[in-house]
């Protein structure tokens, strides 16, 4: 049998999935991840998971990877040098952005500063007009003048974004070739391949971007490639894209910007496979892992997909205070802390808890490597959520009392607290926050959170996710199997694709659309050529076209399915019809004699979604399911309490629990704090129906 592994590094664990094809067992690994270089994780995962399957890395045919070193690089500014290159006069658009304050009451509210400082964004004499003509040639002497200039001051990439390039690239087409043979060693990101769509600020924020992150995510990419084929694996690689789908180690370095958001796609990903295999539609997805928690809604087995997302936030939870990336993402919000966010009295004796963390090193206070400043799962640990002696399957000890000292020492004392205090503290402070923020967003898209089924994963999820569910009013929580690496699945559940995107603004009632079908055709037939060299049938390939249309004289555009075939009148007023449908669907009204255009056409080449029954690989555990009981501290409680402890290997397909309870397990625990029954399904999930008291609401308890 062959094998496929699924790796996540995230800022605390690197989390592995071993998959056996033919009979879908899985088999999971967890280990700390090495920030120095993330590949000493990997290969050490990679010894352990194989070894535990009594296999070799030679076996696996496929390994499918995520990371977040795209995000840490743009949030800790750890890129290289980059030089923008811009049509000249338009050398500021980085800072003059799109002059919206996101905090009109902050007097002196901080914008994030530009990736490429003022002195590496250059001006180059050449105009294109809006409809693609030539208005002023490329000065290549010039440009050698500047580029020379800025490879003199350190420049290691150049990002290429002139005037209206998304409507005729030529110009950055000749500035690439001349800088491939001037200036080999010069990476180059041009604004027609990387977003070649309306809205010059956008567009040079998304190939700033690309070109600022380019040469570390190569070198790490190949750093990788060598080393996985050192440690004997020979098979393919795939990498994870913030949109949920898969692309090729080539097409992963081409273009960085993508894997923003890569580690957590894949818990969305793996949430509507879930969803998909328990019967429900619509699911809250709530993952909580070392460094942050995030949400995100999944409708028809599939998350939401935005393009509007945002880097490196000046404030964490602010919309537009961020440096905006136009780019295929799944819609997900950040809502608070992860375990190893850190807990402090501020000056004003107010309790907070992130958005610094403790990371892998030195962790939290109870992972006994250097670390004294309390965490979340200090918080836990104390409050006796968490198995000292069964932390990662027993494979890392936690000392308590150093949690209870870093607790006592940073949070308690400052606020006249016992220790118990300060950890409840702690961990409702972290509640309160996911639920607060998870609840906005869903109202936000005009839905009801009591309506939806969360889905719990991440290593801190299941601690947190049953208070998290009573707060949002939510009826029934899953913990799916191997939640704890939920991520790490969730990639090998997802499709290799490949996304286009083209700026061609184009009216309804036009009679010429020779333009749209051609960048339509040009853009299918990228894709295809695309899945092709990723080894995907050409039969199975199935394409999508989307378009962002909008009333004539609006800003903003609403997202709507495009038919297939080439377009005309008939497959406009097709277009047209759609369009108003979604319009009203979001702002309950349409407006009668207002023409309609199109602004951007996408088109997406997807090849099949794997097609698994996962099942976790026989664990060894036997005997008794009931391990005994243990003195907790739950919410809202006199004292601590003795409630019963599982372990999760040991319960069978149709075994019922009654909460309050604690089922551990290696790579999560799953707390139980309160009323509930817990039932194990087919799958071995743990599909948990709260129960609530008399003091709520008739609707409440409808749902």
């Amino acid at each position: 049998m062959g094998y496929r592994l699924g790796i996540d590094i995230g800022g605390t664990f690197t989390d592995f999935v071993l998959i056996e094809d033919g009979t879908d067992a899985l088999r999971f690994g967890k280990v700390l991840t090495t920030p120095d270089d993330p590949t000493d994780a990997i290969l050490a995962g990679l010894a352990e998971v194989t070894a535990a399957a009594g296999v070799s890395p030679a076996q696996v045919e496929a390994v499918v990877h995520g990371t977040t070193l795209v995000t840490n690089a743009v949030i800790e500014r750890k890129g290289e040098t980059c030089v923008l290159l811009t049509t000249a006069g338009f050398e500021d658009i980085l800072e003059i952005g799109r002059e919206m304050r996101y905090d009109i009451y902050d007097l002196f509210m901080d914008t994030p500063e530009p990736l490429v400082p003022r002195n590496l964004r250059l001006g180059v004499p050449e105009r294109v007009g809006a409809t693609g003509e030539v208005v002023q040639p490329l000065d290549l002497e010039r440009l050698d003048q500047l580029l020379r200039q800025a490879v003199d001051q350190g420049a290691k990439s150049a990002a290429v974004c002139y005037l209206h390039a998304f409507v005729n690239p030529s110009h950055e087409r000749q500035t690439r070739d001349f800088i491939r043979a001037r200036y080999p060693d010069l990476y180059v990101s041009l604004s027609s391949e990387i977003l070649p769509e309306i809205r010059e600020y956008e567009r040079a924020s998304a190939t700033v971007m690309n070109a600022y992150v380019q040469p570390i995510t190569e070198r790490y990419l190949s750093r990788l490639a060598r080393r996985l084929a050192d440690a004997g694996f020979g098979g393919v690689i795939h990498i994870m894209l913030s949109s949920g789908r898969l692309t090729t180690l080539d097409g992963a370095i081409a273009a960085p910007i993508h894997l923003l958001e890569s580690g957590p796609a894949g818990g969305c990903m793996a949430s509507g496979f879930f969803g998909k295999d328990l019967g429900r539609d619509e699911l809250l997805c709530f993952d909580m892992g070392g460094t942050t928690a995030k949400a995100a809604l999944i409708h028809g087995g599939k998350p939401d997909i935005t393009n509007r997302f945002e880097a490196g936030r000046v404030r964490r939870f602010k919309r537009g205070s961020g440096l905006p990336v136009r780019i295929p993402v799944i819609d997900m919000i950040e809502i608070g802390a992860g375990g190893g966010s850190l807990a402090v009295a501020d000056s004003l004796g107010l309790l907070k808890v992130g958005p610094a963390s403790a990371g892998s090193e030195p962790g939290p206070a109870c992972y006994g490597r250097g670390g004294d400043r309390p965490t979340v799962t200090d918080a836990d640990l104390v409050l006796g959520y968490l198995n000292p002696d069964y932390f990662l399957g027993g494979a890392m000890a936690l000392d308590v009392e150093a949690a209870r000292r870093a607790i006592d020492a940073h949070v308690a004392e400052p606020l006249g607290l016992t220790t118990i205090e300060a950890a409840m503290g702690i961990h409702r402070v972290v509640n309160e926050n996911m639920a607060g923020a998870a609840r906005v967003h869903i109202l936000e898209k005009g839905k009801d959170p009591r309506r939806y089924t969360m889905l719990a994963f991440g290593g801190a999820g299941p601690v947190h996710a049953f208070q998290a569910a009573c707060l949002l009013g939510v009826r029934r929580l899953v913990v799916p199997v191997g939640a704890g690496v939920a991520s790490a699945l969730g990639f090998l559940v997802s499709p290799v694709a490949s996304a286009y995107s083209r700026g061609r603004q184009h009216r309804l009632d036009a009679d010429d659309w020779q333009s749209v079908n051609q960048a339509l055709a040009e853009m299918e037939g990228q894709g295809r050529a695309f899945l092709a060299e990723a080894g995907v049938d050409a039969g199975s390939v199935a394409v999508k076209r989307l378009a962002e249309m909008r009333y004539i004289g609006q800003g903003h555009e609403v997202t709507v399915a495009a038919p297939a075939g080439r377009f005309d009148a008939t497959t406009a007023e097709i277009l047209h019809r759609e369009f108003e449908r979604a319009y009203r669907a979001r702002y309950n009204r349409a407006l009668d004699g207002v023409a309609v255009e199109a602004v951007t056409w996408r088109v997406v080449a997807q090849g099949p979604t794997p097609d698994l029954r996962p099942r976790q690989a026989a664990s060894g555990a036997g005997g008794q399911a009931l391990r005994g009981t243990r003195m907790v501290h739950l919410p809202g409680g006199d004292g601590p309490v003795a409630i019963p402890v599982y372990d999760r290997y040991a319960l069978r397909a149709g075994s019922v629990v009654h909460g309050p309870a604690i089922i551990e397990e290696k790579e999560s625990t799953f707390v139980a704090s309160g009323p509930c029954r817990i039932q194990v399904d087919e799958c071995m999930n743990l599909a948990v129906d709260i129960e609530y008291g008399d003091d709520r609401d008739e609707s409440s308890q409808a749902l």
